[in-house]
């Protein structure tokens, strides 16, 4: 009688088994499949499937599904760095690439993105974003905790608002030229309670996230020339 066990490594042998998988090539087909659907999670099954190897094959290479998800973060992350072509010398310009390579990698991946919020990867690519922020923070001028509690105001704005967006946009089924509203639909009120929302409630509808994302990197930005300043 063939046990489960046999019956598992003939299987293998004749057909699911015979992909050679490695980190790189697993991590490279997760990016694809994120970026090829609106989903929010990743199915180890599916890509299992997009990698055409038995899923549990995975499990060899990541010990579960999240130390997976930190490892496609990371390469996001990576890429991110690797899109910021600005001089060491031009912070601000440094900064504002590494948001907008950080927001565009996330949207093109979005069931990647909703794992930032909570996960750290402490993987390379990950430590290359936070020293090229603290690194333009220190060359605006700002030292010990003006450093980095900018640097921490500029990361968890990046993260948390690319992810939301990435999310909302997901969720909407949105492409990239496609307009990106703060607000879902219009802002409904009865003006004899809420008369600053009735006043103001097309206008707050007519925010773009992506326009409120990059208008909170430059607050951040401009504090921080506001501080090195205070403390020149």
């Amino acid at each position: 009688m063939t046990t489960a066990t046999e019956s598992r490594r003939s299987d293998e042998t004749r057909g699911v088994g015979k992909v050679r998988l490695d980190r790189e090539t697993i991590v490279a087909a997760g990016l694809d499949l994120a970026a090829r659907t609106d989903a929010i999670t990743i199915s180890v099954r599916e890509l299992g499937t997009t990698l055409g190897a038995d899923p549990t094959a995975i499990y060899r290479h990541f010990r579960n599904k999240e130390a997976l998800m930190q490892a496609l973060l990371d390469e996001l992350d990576a890429r991110a760095v690797a899109a910021v072509t600005a001089d060491p010398s031009e912070w601000r310009e440094r900064l504002r690439q590494l948001s907008t390579a950080t927001l565009a990698s996330f949207t093109a991946h979005p069931a990647i993105a909703v794992e930032a919020v909570v996960l750290t990867t402490h993987g390379p690519g990950e430590l290359d974003a936070v020293e090229l922020m603290l690194d333009a923070f220190a060359r605006a001028g700002l030292a010990d905790d003006e450093l980095v509690r900018h640097y921490a105001l500029l990361a968890s704005h990046v993260i948390s608002t690319a992810a939301g967006i990435a999310r909302a946009r997901s969720g909407r089924g949105a492409g990239d030229d496609e307009p990106s509203p703060w607000f879902e639909g219009p802002i409904l009120a009865d003006p004899r309670s809420h008369p600053r929302i009735a006043e103001l409630g097309l206008k707050l509808a007519g925010i773009e996230d992506r326009d409120l994302f990059h208008l909170g990197v430059e607050t951040i930005i401009q504090s921080a020339e506001r501080s090195a300043a205070a403390s020149a």
